[in-house]
């Protein structure tokens, strides 16, 4: 008979801090604006990076941001339906650069930037 321990292996839920994070936000605003994104499955997320420079990677270079930490991020997003904190996510659509041969045309109707999908 073999018995197997999982003593050291963690709850796959168990949330651990991510210390402060590079939040973005929305420019252009007099207040501060955090930015929502959604899931690939459409769930409202808040995002954060734990750096600049990964935030800059995913969104792009001049990116607006604020320091935050996790704790004070979720407390802002949860009340407007945002129970989800996604930390270091990659852009998982490129931007369309041409049309293939053969499509339509017609302009695509661009998501706005605020619910861009996120992984």
């Amino acid at each position: 008979m073999c018995l197997f321990q999982y003593e050291d292996d963690p709850e796959p839920e168990e949330r651990v801090p991510a210390g402060p994070l590079y939040v973005p936000v929305l420019p252009g605003r007099s207040e501060v604006v955090v930015r929502l994104f959604r899931t690939p499955l459409g769930a409202r997320t808040a995002v954060g990076f734990t750096s600049a420079d990964r935030l800059a990677a995913a969104l792009g270079a001049g990116h607006h941001w604020i320091r935050l930490s996790e704790s004070a991020l979720r407390a802002m997003a949860e009340p407007i339906g945002a129970s989800l904190v996604t930390v270091d996510p990659t852009l998982t659509a490129p931007a369309v650069t041409g049309t293939p041969a053969g499509a339509a045309t017609a302009p695509v109707p661009r998501a706005p930037e605020s619910v861009a999908r996120i992984v």
